[in-house]
């Protein structure tokens, strides 16, 4: 998967932008707030239909404008997001309007890594959940579907509870309803989780090892109530009655992320070690795509190489620059730290880019 060019109108600090990219590694350097970010920003939205860092889409119109426009040209395809002040947000493929964004999502294969990514680590279960969900979600359309039906019955399941609770009125028949559901789907995603987890553990600890340079003894272990859903489900009818919630399924799983199989990474790991699993998760996530889909996602690494060496700066960029990753788009703070390293990897198809506020320079190869 490549982006020959990336054309924006009105799209957060950016009145208007057009880029000609390379298909291997292109540098975004800049000061902060420059807008580095919003760029790696418009090209997620072409894949996910929406940003990686502001969920509220009207927020990233132009200020004092009324509309954005973003368009990626991926060889013969084009993708395009618009949004107008006050109507539906469209995603057009090759022209033509898709009908839902789900529709879109899975065409353009991408990977995000930046420093929120510090959150799958240090977060709540839900934010690993999310990160679980995606990686499979893009790989296989089945799990996205059983995944939505899940979530309206959860949230039907629980309405339905607090509902009963206000009128004093237990009817146990209706949560049945929704309890069959819930089995429907969820049992899905218990099978698919494991079989995700069981291949994606080989992958992570590699680049784990090729980042942290060292050979640490760890795990990942996907934390789930091992009974069936439906024994699950008639245990805690009780305690779901007076909780006014549904209190097991697949929305209460966690991946836990552990040091010498025995201490937990949240807790016991340095910054260092944590900001490694984390970064190695995404490549990963990465080589997953690309082993199913057979297609190389396109990766964007937003402001990574903060309190890394020159040394570990450079390898990384060799390591995502080589014929195992395909295009790259990263942003940097520091453009002699950039130069430094495309003098010495001379091989490396590279394109740089100097930003400022909202302006962007191409000062080429």
């Amino acid at each position: 998967m490549k982006l020959d060019r990336l054309i924006l109108s009105n799209f957060k600090n950016y009145e208007a932008a057009d880029l000609a990219l390379c298909g291997n590694v292109n540098c975004f350097v800049g000061n902060n707030g420059a807008g580095k970010t919003n760029l790696l920003d418009a090209v997620y939205y072409l894949s996910f239909c929406k940003s990686y860092f502001n969920p509220v889409d009207s927020q990233n119109i132009r200020l004092g404008e009324d509309f954005f426009a973003i368009h990626g040209y991926y060889g013969d395809d084009v993708a395009s997001c618009i949004l107008k002040k006050g109507q539906p947000k469209q995603m057009r493929w090759n022209k033509k309007v898709c009908k839902t964004l789900m529709e879109h999502i899975g065409r353009i294969p991408l990977v995000m890594v930046s420093p929120s990514d510090q959150g799958l680590i240090t977060g709540g279960s839900d934010v690993r959940r999310k990160f679980v969900d995606g990686v499979i979600s893009q790989t296989d359309h089945n799990y996205l579907d059983h995944l939505i039906q899940y979530s309206k019955a959860l949230e039907q399941r629980n309405r339905l509870l607090k509902q009963m609770w206000e009128d004093r009125l237990w009817e146990e028949e209706q949560v049945l309803m929704w309890d069959e559901q819930l089995v429907r789907h969820g049992e899905y995603l218990y099978t698919a989780r494991e079989r995700f987890i069981e291949a994606f553990i080989p992958l992570f600890w590699e680049y784990y090892h090729s980042i942290a340079g060292a050979e640490e003894p760890g795990s990942i272990e996907y934390q789930r109530d091992s009974r069936p859903l439906e024994a699950q489900l008639t245990e805690s009818r009780q305690a779901d009655k007076f909780s006014q919630y549904t209190t097991c399924g697949p929305h209460k799983d966690d991946f836990l992320f552990m040091l010498e199989s025995a201490f937990p990474l949240k807790k016991f790991g340095s910054q260092g070690q944590q900001k490694s699993f984390a970064l190695a998760l995404k490549l990963a996530q990465f080589q997953y795509m690309n082993d199913r889909l057979g297609v190389k996602p396109i990766l964007l690494l937003d402001d990574i190489f903060d309190k890394l060496d020159l040394l570990r700066v450079k390898q990384l960029v060799a390591l995502v620059g080589s014929d195992r990753f395909g295009q790259v788009l990263l942003t940097d703070t520091q453009p002699g730290r950039v130069q430094a390293i495309f003098d010495e990897l001379p091989q490396l198809e590279h394109r740089v880019f100097e930003v400022k506020k909202g302006s962007v320079y191409d000062v080429g190869r």
